[in-house]
């Protein structure tokens, strides 16, 4: 990955951080987006810098404003001069039983997971078909078998399956387009989703028995980035198994 370039969204904590630090390790220099944690996309890209000095800038944006994404692949050109892959990270959840469905729910669900990937993808296509680039999605395994009271977050990461699989057809051969769906991984900061009992119940439903650490989807990620030049249009479930059995 030296002398590659990545633009990771929502690269600041969790899941995100986690693929920040495992692709800087194999090289590549980063595009750290961040919406409203700047407080942890700072320390992180201070604490990279220091192991190799100017490989990490940070980004400020709101995906949510569609027309700030093209200026977001700019500002990543301008950093480092080039753009070899693009990572959908940022994303919000949060449940949407039926009955309480809203609008700010929904525009907030298919924004993040669907609409900002979209369109960051097509503001950054010409530059990765000049390097032959490719774009990786955080997808899930409930696209298969939803997530009850969670409508709207399930149709949103079912789009961004099929933007993947459409996205793949349509930049093909320049560019590379692959989802990893990850199971039980790190739980939501709050328990407001999933007490202890549901994630005692989760955990003991996965054949290799226990969450998925933000590592696992990392090394996948850098695996489809790095080692995988004929793979397109796939989904790659991170899992340890559970999808067999949901």
């Amino acid at each position: 990955m030296q002398g590659k370039v990545v633009l990771v969204t929502g690269g600041a904590k969790r899941v995100g951080a986690a693929i920040v630090r495992k692709l800087h390790g194999a090289g590549a220099n980063v595009m750290l987006h961040y919406r409203s944690s700047s407080t942890e996309a700072r320390a992180l890209a201070a604490e990279l810098n220091l192991q190799r000095p100017n490989s990490v800038a940070i980004s400020q944006a709101d995906l949510l404003n569609i027309a700030g994404l093209p200026v977001l692949v700019q500002q990543t050109i301008s950093q480092f001069g080039r753009l070899d892959a693009v990572v959908n990270n940022a994303s919000s959840f949060f449940p949407t039983p039926v009955g309480e469905v809203d609008e700010a729910g929904w525009l907030d669900l298919i924004g993040s997971n669907l609409k900002a990937p979209l369109f960051l993808a097509q503001a950054a296509a010409p530059e990765l078909k000049k390097t032959q680039g490719c774009i990786v999605s955080i997808a899930d395994i409930h696209v298969e078998r939803p997530m009850k009271g969670h409508v709207v977050y399930n149709i949103a990461k079912a789009g961004l399956v099929a933007m993947t699989k459409s996205l793949a057809r349509e930049l093909a051969p320049e560019i590379r387009v692959n989802a990893v769906a990850p199971g039980a991984n790190i739980w939501p900061d709050e328990e407001s989703v999933f007490d202890e009992l549901a994630r005692q119940r989760i955990t003991s439903s996965i054949p290799l028995k226990r969450v998925g650490e933000p590592d696992d989807l990392a090394r996948t990620i850098l695996f489809l980035i790095q080692d995988a030049p004929y793979i397109t249009g796939q989904v790659i479930n991170v899992d340890g198994g559970r999808s067999i059995y949901l």
